[in-house]
């Protein structure tokens, strides 16, 4: 049955759905918002941003005025992301810093091929499974010392940037560095959601001197300066990473943790290396979508697009209950595969070729009921991933070079450990390792988490056609999926695929060891109709109301027929696409 808000708690936008629902339940046109276009779909916020020499989206508007800048100044598109993930540390502490990981799929104009960075960070040497089991941890806690991890995104800056930078890193972070220390003024939605982020961090050593104003969030438009941050940033600009892993910035991490119950030591943090891998992809109607292998869970969007591929989603149309049901279920199908399957490599032979292969949706579909809304699907609590916040970013130079870039602390603004003096916080990657044993994602020393953030890609003949990547969490695969036939299934443009109404569905089995056993939940956004979610309802699924589960989209297209760029950053985020 359908969620209904109680009193306690009631915004104006759950006011606003439950209003809508009432009038579409009698058959009544719903109250909408002045928003006629003369052009493209009704929910569509505006239009795509088309240029000719350049292109960047990202989800902070002075972020992707720096990235445009860094090109105009003859950087490339991966300078700009650099400069722009820098900045957005700075500008949006809710969703990233140099604290948390990174991932990117680069394409290189120059050999015509898609490169793939990890830059994930490993569990402390010095803590193991057995100590979490011996001092009464049934999981690994959310916030404090004990999920972090060693942070990879410095790490990652500087692979990027030796493999395929143009300017001197100094001139990269410049930047970032002036804003950190003449501020800037705070944005909407990240004012929300610092805001919301300060009572499960408070208690942490640093953070109410580093990321508050005498206890409180900065608000919306209020100036906000971090001349810490700043400091940080000039020593890594100066002197590269090893001052952040193998020197002051390491030992000033190391001495903290250690003082305040931590295990991550300075040995964690000089060992520390990113990965060069290969993208794996599937094809998708003459696409071929790419994700990066585990850690991370982008090749469930590829098993979803697999499940999909037979199936005429055309012709079912956008948003009707047969194309949302089949989504739905392919969503729930390939996310037990992720909960027992996706780890770190390294520590486990995980069989992603035979995955992601179409034989195996074949028979993995065969599960699927078009009528009826399956319970559980063979093979790993509630979402344990809903609340977690990421900034995505993507650009594209006049070379041809695109980036598709995703950086997170995990759980928005992380553990709430806060170094003295440095201006960052450090991620809690950690609390994704599950305690059981035996399981692929079980915790062990010196072993990468299983990671939710995924940047992606799609070309067409070879050639690069579409750099985006959704935020969100355990949102984010099933994100990609809507993204990637809202372009090809229902022929949206690259703006439009952002702004269509999203679902979203959680309690999936997942890779912390919880299962799904009633079916799991379905977040509908508004502007699905009330006949199809009432179908919905009868095949089974449960429906509910909510308030921002839907991931934040940025993405960049490329139309060769007109050599020019496509941009699109949608509205629920602060983002801008931006170009030249």
């Amino acid at each position: 049955m359908l969620h209904k808000p109680t009193l306690s708690g009631f915004t104006p936008r759950k006011l606003t759905f439950c209003i809508t629902l009432a009038f579409l339940s009698l058959g009544l046109p719903a109250p909408s918002q002045a928003a006629d276009r003369v052009t493209g779909n009704p929910f569509v916020t505006r239009s795509e941003v088309i240029a000719t020499e350049a292109m960047v989206a990202s989800s902070q508007p002075l972020a992707s005025q720096i990235g445009l800048n860094i090109l105009k100044k003859g950087g490339n598109a991966i300078d700009a992301a650099i400069a722009m993930n820098a900045a957005l540390g700075l500008m949006e502490p809710t969703g990233n810093g140099m604290g948390g990981d990174l991932f990117a799929i680069v394409w290189d104009a120059k050999s015509q091929n898609l490169y793939g960075l990890n830059a994930s960070g490993r569990s402390p040497l010095g803590l193991t499974r057995e100590w979490f089991i011996e001092n009464g941890h049934k999981k690994i806690p959310a916030y404090g010392p004990l999920p972090v991890s060693v942070p990879g995104a410095v790490d990652g800056w500087f692979e990027l940037h030796q493999r395929f930078g143009s300017l001197p890193m100094a001139d990269i972070l410049k930047p970032a560095i002036n804003y950190a220390r003449k501020g800037f003024p705070v944005s909407e939605l990240i004012a929300y959601y610092w805001n919301l982020s300060i009572p499960a961090r408070k208690q942490y050593p640093g953070f109410l001197e580093q990321y508050t104003i005498d206890g409180r969030a900065p608000k919306t438009g209020e100036i906000w300066k971090n001349p810490n941050l700043a400091n940080t940033l000039e020593k890594i600009a100066t002197s590269g990473r090893d001052v952040f892993y193998k020197d002051e910035i390491a030992h000033t991490i190391a001495d903290y943790m250690q003082a305040n119950g931590g295990f991550l030591s300075y040995e964690d943090l000089s060992l520390h290396s990113s990965e060069w891998i290969t993208p794996v992809s599937t094809s998708y109607r003459g696409y071929d979508v790419w994700e990066l292998p585990p850690n991370g869970q982008g090749i469930a969007a590829l098993q979803i697009l697999n499940i999909l591929e037979p199936h005429d989603l055309k012709k079912m149309g956008f948003g009707s209950a047969d194309s949302l049901h089949l989504m739905l279920e392919a969503k729930k199908i390939a996310y037990e595969d992720r909960a027992k399957f996706y780890a770190d490599p390294a520590f486990n032979k995980i069989p992603v070729e035979m995955l992601i292969s179409k034989y195996y949706a074949e028979k993995k579909a065969s599960l699927l009921d078009m009528k009826k809304a399956a319970k559980s699907y063979p093979s790993g609590d509630p979402e344990v991933l809903r609340d977690g916040d990421t900034i995505y970013l993507t650009t594209a130079d006049k070379d041809g070079n695109m980036v598709s870039l995703i950086q997170s602390n995990y759980r928005g603004m992380g553990s709430g450990m806060t170094p003295p003096g440095l201006g960052f916080i450090l991620q809690d990657r950690g609390e994704l390792f599950t305690l059981e044993e035996g399981h692929f994602n079980s915790f062990e020393a010196g072993k990468r988490p299983f990671h939710t953030i995924i940047p992606a890609f799609i070309t067409r003949d070879g050639k690069p056609w579409v750099s985006f990547g959704l935020m969100g969490g355990g949102m984010q695969p099933q994100g990609h999926v809507q993204i990637v036939t809202n372009l090809i299934d229902f022929g949206m443009n690259l703006q439009e695929a952002g702004d269509a109404p999203r679902w979203h569905h959680y309690g999936s089995s997942q890779p912390d060891g919880g299962v799904m056993k009633d079916g799991g939940t379905v977040n509908l956004e508004t502007g699905f109709d009330y006949k199809v979610i009432r179908e919905l309802m009868r095949r089974g699924h449960k429906i509910e109301y909510a308030n921002g589960p839907y991931g934040g989209y940025q993405a960049i297209l490329k139309d060769p027929a007109n050599d020019v760029y496509y941009g699109a950053s949608e509205s629920r985020k602060d983002g801008q696409a931006a170009g030249y």
